[in-house]
């Protein structure tokens, strides 16, 4: 038997079909598309947000009198470069105000050699970073701050700013100790023995350390007397520091016109005058203190006399009330006038060894109904206290920080949540810890 070639051919090719149909059928599958797979690099920059390891970085410093010219200048950027970025940072950054001894960092494109940036540091949070290549890409940045409460402790041999300095705290924190209770202690009487121990903000910008911010809550042993102070906003008020018991520190006058001094002459009934040469009352206490040492007045009040009086020299009297009278003698220049009324801690006039004076001292006069006191043993009526709706709060605050004046805790972190926690704009957590 014969067969054409067409039907064969037709019948084979009908088998090849049925046979992928039977295999679709008996579960084979095509193979899968190829996936596509993305590679993640992750590019670290420095603390002006640029990558690190892209650029040759130069370091330096502004010089005395170098300008902004002056700077890039020796970088190779032309004049119109200059001017376009000089526009590009105002209104929040003048290029004329540069400030010697800031750093500053010029990044260089190692196969052009060429510069693409100049970041300056502007203050201890912000920085500007200039786009040399495009101008009007730069921009002006702030680093947050970290906040962390840190205490700082000692035991005063010499001053009190020698005391917090030697034990690691800022200086600004001996002022503003002296400043918490300028109503209870006069801190030119402090003596050998005498010891502190606070709890304040300490605030670091890229791990580098800031000023500080206030004082939280403090303990002072002066004289054998305990002094406690703690920080505490009661409302919508400013804060203000108050004692164990919920008393305010703030008095109607403060314990002293001068922030360090050392007494040299006290209140008394009879003294050896240097300059008459006999024994007479000298109503007053001598502060000795540098020449051109700022005076403040000891509270609120309208300046009576404003001038100069024979022995007294330059010489200011302030009436605070129905009841005390302040006076300050021999200053160099007087910053006040007849008449005005000052603000409690303003600086009234300077001292001097004007009229029947040896040499550079304040002498403090105080009268009590016009009759003379003693500045320093007087004891003074406080302001108001904590208010009765804010009492549980302030408790709770006492507690919380009282610890820490113990000795209990040396340092530590907001974030570590062993304490209230900080944020730039507010105090911690609660309404009642105010940030300066």
């Amino acid at each position: 038997m014969s067969f054409s070639r067409g039907p064969v051919r037709l019948l084979a090719v009908l088998l090849i079909v049925a046979g992928g149909g039977l295999a679709c059928q008996t579960g084979a599958t095509a193979p899968p598309p190829p996936t596509e797979s993305t590679a993640v690099f992750e590019v670290s920059t420095d603390r002006y947000g640029l990558p690190t390891g892209r650029y040759e970085v130069e370091e330096g410093r502004v010089g005395r009198a170098e300008t902004f010219s002056d700077v890039l200048g020796e970088h190779g950027v032309d004049y119109q470069t200059i001017l376009r970025l000089a526009d590009a940072a105002r209104p929040e950054f003048e290029v004329t105000d540069l400030r010697a001894g800031r750093p500053y960092r010029v990044y260089v494109n190692p196969w052009l050699q060429q510069p693409q940036y100049l970041a300056y540091q502007i203050d201890a949070r912000r920085y500007v970073v200039f786009d040399l290549q495009h101008p009007n890409r730069t921009h002006i940045a702030t680093r947050p701050v970290t906040r962390q409460w840190a205490t700082v402790a000692g035991t005063v041999e010499g001053s009190l700013y020698e005391t917090v300095v030697d034990n690691g705290g800022h200086p600004l924190l001996a002022l503003r100790l002296s400043e918490v209770f300028a109503w209870q202690i006069d801190f030119f009487r402090l003596r050998a023995g005498d010891s502190f121990r606070l709890v304040y903000e300490a605030r670091a910008v890229g791990g580098d350390a800031v000023q500080p911010g206030d004082i939280v809550a403090a303990h002072v042993r002066h004289r054998g007397e305990d002094y406690y102070a703690f920080r505490f906003e009661a409302g919508a008020g400013d804060a203000e520091y108050f004692n164990r018991a919920g008393q305010s520190l703030r008095r109607q006058l403060l314990k002293a016109p001068l922030q360090y001094s050392r007494i040299s002459s006290g209140y008394t009934n009879r003294r050896y005058h240097p300059v008459l040469k006999e024994y007479r009352p000298h109503r007053g206490v001598d502060y000795a203190a540098p020449r051109g040492t700022p005076v403040r007045s000891v509270g609120e009040g309208v300046v009576q006399r404003a001038g100069y009086e024979g022995p007294n020299g330059n010489y200011v009297k302030i009436r605070h009330n129905g009841t005390y009278t302040s006076g300050y003698l021999h200053l160099s220049q007087i910053s006040v006038a007849s008449g005005d009324r000052v603000q409690q801690g303003e600086t009234i006039g300077y001292v001097g060894s004007t009229g029947r004076s040896t040499g550079p001292h304040l002498d403090y006069r105080l009268w009590k109904h016009g009759s003379p006191v003693n500045p320093v043993t007087l004891e003074l009526p406080p302001s108001q206290p904590v208010p009765l709706q804010h009492r549980d709060a302030f408790r709770a605050t006492v507690r919380a920080l009282l610890p820490r004046l113990d000795g209990e805790s040396v340092l530590a972190r907001a974030s570590s949540g062993a304490g209230p926690r900080w944020n730039d704009r507010t105090a911690p957590s609660g309404p009642h810890l105010a940030n300066r």
